[in-house]
């Protein structure tokens, strides 16, 4: 039998298989590319679903920051550095913050801490020009500082300002600033608690402070608090973060703190804070006034032609061979209760130097009142 017929056979089944397997190969290799070609020639843009109106707090938000952006600023500060070999002086970047034009004459209000140890302060306004400024005043126990810039056309107009005496928790607020160099950044949040107080770098306490969750980061610094109204009620000033950057408790400087503050810094370059001219001491006075059971703040010292020594107050004495004599005692001011130091020094805050108040005291188990003008 000849097996030549079978073996030709067999090869041709052989090479047909080949070529089949083949074929399905290329085929797998080529159907995805096949499909994508099929896809972008019969592929276009879906259909736009109707949005329908924004809610109230969107357009509030919205028109908050359409209204208020152009007003706050970003600010870059540089210091100087000197190379003992070279004798060389080079000026680098030293830190960033946020501002807000407070006037129409160029004033800009930021925090102390965002300037501390400048050489040189550069303001970018909304519209990205850059201009120098000049420190005009500071008060580092509030962390306040006003600088000024040159008078320029189509200068920002001044944020409106509001009150923070009336504020409530849970009132929604705004931020605006600049956090990490991001301009013109908006976040929102609510009042979370007020009269907060922080030590500042320099040992003293500033109080009152607004606590907001409204997303604060470095950066933010400086920069303008707003209530839903668009009115200024803060200036972002503080974060409380183990890692430094926004964890949900941000402090704001309270407004009323900032105007009454500002115009003083503008008019004299620096705050005096307004003084009875006496001494006192938290130590002694408790001791003093838990000892006769009574609540306010001993004259433990007057010092000679102040408001207190014109007023004829009288403080604690060194009697001999009688001990002390207990001096007058500070109930109240202008009505308000007074008694421990801090909270007679934070009641003396809300006046202004020449500013006439009423004192109540204690002498010798009798209440009297006086006038006496601030200095």
């Amino acid at each position: 039998m000849d097996n030549a017929p079978m073996q030709y056979r067999l090869l041709r089944t052989i090479r047909t298989l080949l070529f089949i397997l083949i074929g399905l190969i290329a085929l797998l290799f080529l159907l995805p590319r096949l499909e994508t070609l099929w896809l972008s020639m019969h592929t276009e843009s879906r259909a736009v679903t109707a949005r329908g109106a924004l809610s109230d707090t969107e357009r509030t938000n919205i028109e908050i920051f359409r209204q208020a952006s152009p007003s706050v600023v970003y600010i870059t500060t540089l210091t100087d550095t000197f190379n003992l070999w070279t004798r060389d002086i080079t000026r680098i970047p030293r830190g960033t913050g946020s501002g807000f034009v407070w006037d129409r004459y160029g004033h800009i209000i930021t925090n102390y801490h965002v300037l501390e140890g400048a050489s040189e302060i550069r303001i970018h306004l909304s519209d990205r020009r850059m201009l120098s400024a000049v420190l005009v005043g500071a008060s580092a126990d509030h962390d306040i500082a006003v600088l000024r810039i040159p008078m320029v056309s189509n200068m920002p107009a001044p944020l409106p300002i509001g009150t923070s005496s009336d504020l409530k928790v849970g009132q929604m607020m705004y931020a605006i600033g600049n956090p990490f160099g991001l301009d013109q950044t908006l976040t929102t949040g609510v009042v979370s608690a007020l009269n907060r107080s922080l030590y500042n770098d320099n040992g003293s306490q500033i109080k009152g402070l607004i606590q907001t969750d409204a997303a604060i980061n470095p950066g933010n610094s400086g920069g303008p608090l707003l209530d839903s109204a668009g009115r200024l009620v803060g200036i972002n000033t503080a974060i409380y973060s183990p890692s430094g950057v926004y964890a949900g408790i941000g402090f704001a400087v309270p407004v009323d703190t900032v105007n009454r503050i500002v115009p003083r810094l503008i008019a004299k370059g620096h705050y005096r804070r307004p003084r009875l001219g006496i001494t006192i001491d938290d130590e002694l006075n408790k001791a003093i006034t838990g000892k006769l059971g009574i609540k306010g703040v001993a004259v433990i010292g007057i010092r000679e032609g102040s408001p207190a020594h014109r007023a004829g107050l009288r403080s604690m004495r060194m009697l001999s061979g009688e001990g002390v004599r207990v001096g007058d005692i500070i109930l109240s001011i202008n009505g308000e209760e007074v008694d421990t130091p801090a909270l007679l020094l934070d009641t003396l805050e809300k006046y202004h130097s020449g500013d006439r108040i009423k004192l109540q005291y204690l002498r010798e188990n009798e209440v009297k009142s006086t006038m006496i003008t601030l200095e």
